[in-house]
């Protein structure tokens, strides 16, 4: 079945403003900005649908055919989502329900994209659905490894630089982004009955979900938040040679994401680590005085 092509929905892609990362910066090339934002709005609408952040019986329902009364059934629209996303990869002649999926469609014929690192991203949202908790620091890492990882092969996968070194560097940055993520967002995640900060962690620091809680962060959840944010660092620290792996203004573009994960653990920082009150957020400057200095190291190592 032929259907009108329909633009994106505006709202869906608008989010990316609101990253710690430049998604699809002015100076690349019009083909690689198209394709990045296909990328971002089909991720950015499986968060939207995991974290119930969808109207229910809204657009997004009916263009999935989701009957008015499922339609806030997370796990069915993740489903039918899922069943949509099937038919990019398809080549039965049938396209896609939704405007995201109808618009990824191209880029995914253009860059020969596979479907694994999207379904891993819908795996990672039904994951949220079931799984509230972290009991390890490995626990997360394996769920990073479905909601961000994907996001980064991607990336590489469209600019045509895959390789198994920088993928696995390229997961390690990305795991970094969303453990930083994660640590801006530990109010707003509890507000959603989520944690994503080891149990194992919070009871060597001491620290109750009633502590997460409060308005402001004591002694012991600022001692636990400025260790995660020493391991995301870390992580931060073995990606950031993905960087000086590649040239032009590809390794602009990932010294955005990498400068990203820095400045947002410096505005931690800067809170000192007082994350409950709401998200430190980095500012413009100090995220442009942090792509300069992973330019100046890829530079050096390159």
């Amino acid at each position: 079945m032929t259907r009108t092509r329909q633009a994106p929905p505006v709202a869906t892609l608008d989010k990316a403003a609101d990253e710690n990362f430049p998604v699809a910066p002015f100076f690349l090339p019009r083909a690689w900005r198209d394709d990045l934002m296909a990328v971002y709005g089909y991720a950015r609408l499986v968060d939207d649908i995991g974290d119930g952040d969808l109207a229910p019986g809204g657009a997004d329902a009916r263009h999935l055919g989701l009957e008015p009364g499922r339609s806030d059934d997370r796990l069915a629209m993740l489903d039918a989502f899922e069943a949509d996303l099937r038919r990019v990869f398809s080549t039965d002649g049938e396209d896609p329900r939704h405007p995201l999926l109808l618009a990824l469609r191209p880029t995914v014929r253009r860059r020969a994209l596979t479907p694994e690192p999207f379904l891993g991203l819908i795996e990672a949202n039904r994951q949220d659905q079931k799984v509230r908790r972290y009991a390890t620091w490995d626990e997360l890492l394996a769920y990073c490894e479905l909601s961000a990882n994907p996001v980064g092969r991607l990336v590489l996968a469209l600019t045509g630089t895959t390789s198994p070194e920088r993928v696995r560097r390229s997961d390690a940055v990305c795991t970094a982004l969303q453990i930083a993520e994660h640590l801006q967002d530990v109010t707003e995640d509890l507000g959603r009955d989520r944690i994503y900060l080891p149990a194992e962690d919070m009871a060597r620091f001491r620290v109750t979900e009633a502590d997460l809680a409060a308005p402001t962060a004591g002694a012991s959840v600022r001692a636990l938040i400025a260790y995660e944010a020493a391991r995301a660092r870390e992580l931060l620290d073995e990606g950031t040679p993905l960087v000086g792996s590649v040239q032009g203004r590809l390794r602009l573009l990932l010294a955005g994401f990498v400068a990203g994960g820095r400045a947002a653990l410096d505005s931690i920082t800067a809170a000192g680590f007082d994350v409950l009150p709401g998200p430190p957020k980095p500012t413009k400057p100090s995220l442009l005085r942090e792509v300069a200095v992973v330019l100046r190291s890829a530079r050096r190592e390159g």
